[in-house]
């Protein structure tokens, strides 16, 4: 199946003065030299996407000149836009320019860990596919039991789904797509397709999802980045290093592993935070679960697979660097993982 990924980017970005005066909201920097667009084109790139379309036209030039036309393995390709003309001229322009069996598009301001791989491999044909994220409140709220007051709540998540801005959608929805010029897809086109049974949802429960449509969005999405290091299966955080131990966070998407290593002087004890895997070891794969705590010596060779999304915690040794790749694959069967 040929997939084409694209990147909506051309918005001017106002929310956000005066930071995006100068720069695309794309080029914003979750950390020193790791920009939105960045985070967004790796991701497509681990999911298997290797053409990506971007969609610009606020201040392209500084999109253009920093990704030219092969960005790590990724070829790119751009549609101009000369003014602002909605996120429906931008779809429209892909599925009339680009030809392929289904499309995968994301918002230019959405930050986020949805597994994309997944994602592509649960879309059905003659469909689209929209990701969606639980709303968190924007406010604390309280809890009234016979006008009394019994508790506070910070910040909880609501039982309703938003838009999370990550779509498939198939080749023969371009009908759907191309009756207008321009304008707010989600005004014109999406409530046809919902009328028509059209959309199927995509959800992953807890998974990191943020908007970049303020200030304090982007400051909490920075925070989130300040002490994380993306990887091609997930991400590690470092939460603690003094002279006596070392405690990391790590997170495994699911279908993937991360690369077989040793430690030539750590000692680990890996706690399953939350999800379903296996650690591998040696010759020997541990079944994991949450609540399950793994103790890995030096010189073992290891490797962490999620059959589910996997969050854990490393406690160990304090030896940050001391990490020896014994090759780089990163995925791992899927039927192998189906029986852990």
């Amino acid at each position: 199946m040929n997939v084409v990924g694209a990147v909506l980017c051309g918005g001017w970005g106002k929310r956000l003065h005066p930071i995006t005066l100068s720069i695309p909201k794309s080029l914003i920097e979750l950390k020193n030299g790791y920009t939105v667009l960045d985070r967004q084109l790796l991701q497509m790139k681990h999911s298997g996407v290797d053409v990506v379309y971007l969609l610009v036209g606020f201040l392209r030039e500084k999109i253009k000149d920093r990704y030219k036309d092969e960005w790590r393995g990724v070829k790119l390709r751009y549609l101009e836009e000369d003014r602002p003309r909605g996120t429906l001229y931008g779809i429209r322009s892909l599925m009339l320019f680009a030809e392929a069996d289904a499309y995968l598009v994301m918002n230019g301001d959405v930050v986020t860990d949805i597994n994309l791989r997944q994602m592509l491999m649960e879309w059905k044909p003659g469909t689209m596919s929209m990701a969606l994220t639980r709303m968190v409140s924007p406010y604390g709220i309280v809890d009234i039991v016979n006008g009394k007051v019994v508790a506070f709540k910070e910040k909880p998540l609501l039982p309703y789904y938003l838009n999370a801005g990550v779509y498939v959608i198939d080749k023969g929805l371009k009908p759907y797509f191309t009756m207008y010029e321009g304008g707010d897809v989600e005004k014109l086109v999406f409530p046809k397709l919902a009328e028509e049974r059209l959309i199927n949802c995509y959800v992953e429960e807890g998974v990191f999802w943020r908007s970049i449509d303020s200030p304090k969005d982007l400051e909490a999405v920075r925070e989130e980045f300040s002490n994380r290091d993306d990887k091609p299966w997930g991400y590690e955080k470092l939460l603690d290093l003094t002279g006596e131990r070392m405690k990391k966070q790590v997170y495994v998407m699911k279908g993937f592993r991360t690369p077989l290593h040793f430690h030539e002087r750590r000692h680990e004890a890996v706690h399953v935070v939350s999800g379903v895997g296996y650690i591998h070891i040696e010759e020997e794969d541990v079944k994991v679960k949450q609540g399950d705590v793994v103790e890995i010596g030096p010189g073992k060779k290891h490797y962490i697979a999620a059959a589910e999304n996997l969050t854990l915690l490393e406690y160990s040794t304090p030896h940050p660097n001391d990490v020896v790749s014994v090759n780089g694959s990163i995925t791992i069967s899927l039927s192998k993982l189906s029986t852990v």
